[in-house]
């Protein structure tokens, strides 16, 4: 079967590794990349498929309605996997109207193109809409987050994210259109852009930097990584049911100083070391505004109807990504210099 499927977003950290698994992995699906290229966007996240015969890449926008309709015209895709998103927290809380624009009209503009270029023969098209477990709020200890927990999100991203995903399933119920979403836990693995905790800190140990951490690190996270929700993003696509959502977690809850010192662990033996020595770098700074105490993704559902489970355990999934990193300090360097902006 030939599909063509636009992603978007497939320059940042979880959309390059979906773009370059649907690239080698279906080699018969036209795969259309669409980025902005924003500071989260790297070009260097796919030289890998840059030259594939299946591959295309497209720099825009998607909240440019005119340019969504004109490519869904010349291509006629059949299939939608929509990853782009402004999805740091703390860049939020300062610019709150860079979200409501990306992440609540950019998706609107592209089920508007989705339904109006299928015009209601939906026969083999899908959107399939990434999100967070951000959207439900914050845990209680022991509780976790199920695909009918009510949304309660705290901060302007999840508010953004949560938006997006009510859109969509008004779409699926008022047009009939066929969508799923998933909504997953916190990512880790290579490629992510140092603002968040774990290549943050490894950048930081690299360099012999401060290791900032929230409060007192007890905020708690399920942890997933990058691989296995790729592996989850093409069983939902190809075997999840229309109008369903799909909780994606990796059974790894981290309090976040526990998680920073035993990175600090795995740092020490692969940069030779003494041990103790990184955990000196850790800083507590001043909490983040609204910040969630715990999130808990159970997966029963994606693990019971599509028979998917996580491959890895953290800690193995963290020596991984640590091996990356070192082994690709100059997509580091690049990050820090700036460099991969004019690539």
């Amino acid at each position: 079967m030939t599909k063509k499927i636009l992603i978007t977003g497939g320059a940042g950290f979880i959309g390059s590794h979906a773009v370059k698994y649907f690239v080698s992995q279906y080699p018969s699906y036209e795969i259309f990349n669409l980025d902005k290229l924003t500071y989260a966007g790297n070009p260097n996240n796919l030289i890998e498929v840059e030259n594939s015969p299946n591959y295309h890449f497209i720099q825009g926008d998607i909240c440019d309605s005119s340019l969504i309709d004109r490519l869904f015209n010349d291509h006629e895709f059949d299939s939608v996997i929509h990853f782009a998103a402004e999805s740091h927290v703390d860049r939020s809380i300062e610019d709150p109207l860079a979200f409501v624009n990306t992440n609540i009209i950019g998706t609107v503009n592209l089920l508007n193109s989705c339904r109006n270029f299928w015009k209601d023969n939906f026969t083999n098209k899908l959107f399939y809409h990434i999100s967070t477990d951000e959207v439900y709020g914050s845990l209680d200890d022991g509780e976790f987050f199920y695909e009918t927990t009510a949304y309660d999100p705290q901060s302007p991203y999840s508010a953004s994210k949560a938006s997006s995903d009510h859109f969509v399933r008004a779409y699926s119920n008022t047009y009939k259109l066929p969508i799923v979403i998933s909504n997953c836990s916190n990512n880790y693995g290579p490629n992510q852009f140092p603002e968040k905790l774990i290549p943050l800190c490894i950048q930081n140990i690299i360099d012999k930097k401060p290791l900032p951490v929230y409060g007192k690190g007890e905020n708690i996270r399920d942890w997933l990584f990058v691989h296995d929700h790729v592996t989850a993003i093409d069983a939902v696509f190809h075997r999840g049911k229309s109008g369903e959502t799909y909780n994606i977690g990796g059974f790894n809850e981290w309090k976040n100083i526990d998680l920073v010192k035993l990175l600090c662990q795995i740092m020490d033996k692969k940069l030779n070391r003494t041990p103790g020595t990184c955990e000196t770098l850790i800083t507590f700074v001043t909490d983040r505004a609204g910040h969630d105490h715990r999130y808990a993704i159970d997966s029963s559902k994606i693990s019971k109807e599509l028979n998917w489970q996580p491959s890895l355990q953290f800690k193995e999934g963290l020596e991984k990504t640590v091996d990356w990193y070192l082994a690709n300090q100059q997509w580091l360097a690049d990050i820090k210099s700036g460099a991969y902006l004019n690539k």
